[in-house]
Order: structure tokens, then C-alpha cells, then sequence
């Protein structure tokens, strides 16, 4: 337990608290910029087993942000990849490596072995598998987005509280994934951060989880801000009309 000492000595975390920790399982899924951070920091938390989800090799322009990876990396799965580096880490840790893309008839078979889903996606088309997915198997997820300067993260919990698409309501599934966007590095490695915390926050029940509630973060500003957020009664995800 040395290795998680620090965090062990945490208000109400105790050795109880981390052994709950290395028995559950969290899927993240894309392991990009978002990915990476939230690998990283579950990793070293003790999450007993980690599955990673991406279908992308590493390029050279990811490495701005991508800390997992490296110019050795480069043309390498990342999924595969970041396992192997994760197991370095951690070698405490079970990880999941799935070099592939998240897709409506595949989803439900590689969700429902896990406790909490991360989205480090970047189209909206997938999150929109996710959310339904997770809708299914009353799964909770932790959502980030990042863009430009700015960035956003909530948490969903199914059936107690709004769902994705009662934020994004006009969101069809069909839209076109951008195969650019611009993007400052430490964004996405922020927003990362707050999700997993988010992560450990649902694992161990402490404190108050952002259900409801979104946390934007603007860079250029220096400045966070927050807004609420209720279930839609004509959501075409969750409600039951």
C-alpha cells in the first residue's frame, strides 16, 4: 500500500477505500489528449483494471498534448501503446487494450463488464453511442470536451439526473467527424484532470459529483464558470415520452 499512501491518508479514503479501488474497472474510451490524462492519473490511483478503447495509431501532431506518447511512438496503435506504458507506471494494474472503434453493435458487449465510462472522445456521433449505451446499462460516465481555449467536463449518472442529449438535443448521430481542430495543449490535460478526479469521486462516493452541473474552463481568460442544467422532459434519449 505504499505506493498509495498519500492518497490512502485522504478523508475518508482509508485502506477500505483503496482496496474498493483495485477491485473496480473503468473503460476510456479514445486515448487522446483527454485519454491520456485520465489514464494516467487513474493508473496511479490503483484502479484495479483499466480498459482503453482507440482505434487510432499515434501521429506527430498529436504529441503536443498526448502525454502518453512519444516520438518513438510514432505509427504505433494507441491503445496497445498506452497499455504498455501504463503497465510501466503501474504494474499493479490489469489494462484492456481495444484497438477499435466505438460503434452502436459493439458497444453494449465492451460496456457492461465495466463500472464507470470516461469519454475522451472527439466527435459527436460517438458520444452519442456512449450516452446511449451507457442509458442501457444504467451506466455512469464522466463526459469532457475540449476546443480551441476552452473546455467543459459533467458527469452523468443514468436515471438521476439528465443525460447527454438533454444538453444536445439536436444531435442526429450522423455528423461528420472534424479530422482537424485547433487546440491549446494544456486544455484538454486540465479538463483530463477534472474528469478523473470526477472518476475516483464515483469509485469511492466522496464528495458531490458534477451531475447536473458543467464546469467550463476558459484558457485565454484564466477563468472557470459554472452552470446548471436539468433532464428535458422530451429528450429523445431519456425520456419516456
Amino acid at each position: 500500500m505504499e505506493r498509495y499512501r498519500r492518497q490512502i491518508i485522504l478523508p475518508g479514503w482509508g485502506t477500505e477505500g483503496q482496496e474498493k479501488l483495485r477491485r473496480d474497472r473503468v473503460l476510456v474510451v479514445g486515448a487522446g489528449g483527454l485519454g491520456s490524462i485520465n489514464l494516467y492519473y487513474l493508473t496511479g490511483a490503483g484502479v484495479g483494471t483499466i480498459g482503453i478503447v482507440d482505434d487510432d495509431t499515434v501521429t506527430l501532431s498529436n504529441l503536443h498534448r498526448q502525454i502518453l506518447y512519444t516520438t518513438d511512438d510514432l505509427g504505433r496503435p494507441k491503445a496497445e501503446c498506452a497499455a504498455q506504458k501504463l503497465k510501466r507506471l503501474n504494474p499493479e494494474v490489469v489494462f484492456e487494450a481495444y484497438p477499435i472503434s466505438l460503434k452502436n453493435d459493439t458497444a453494449d458487449e465492451l460496456f457492461k463488464n465495466y463500472d464507470v465510462i470516461v469519454d475522451g472522445l472527439d466527435n459527436l456521433a460517438a458520444r452519442n453511442v456512449l450516452n446511449a449505451t451507457c442509458l442501457r446499462l444504467n451506466k455512469p460516465w464522466v463526459h469532457g470536451a475540449v476546443s480551441e481555449f476552452y473546455g467543459v467536463v459533467t458527469t452523468f449518472v443514468p436515471h438521476q439526473g439528465p443525460c447527454w442529449r438533454c444538453l444536445y438535443r439536436n444531435i442526429t448521430g450522423n455528423e461528420k467527424r472534424k479530422e482537424e481542430f485547433p487546440i491549446l495543449g494544456p486544455v484538454p490535460g486540465v479538463i483530463g484532470s477534472i474528469q478523473a478526479g470526477e472518476v475516483l469521486k464515483l469509485l469511492t462516493g466522496l464528495g458531490s459529483k458534477l451531475v447536473g452541473r458543467m464546469l467550463v474552463w476558459q484558457a485565454l481568460q484564466g477563468r472557470w464558470s459554472e452552470f446548471s442544467f436539468t433532464r428535458d422532459p422530451y429528450c429523445p434519449a431519456c425520456s419516456s415520452r
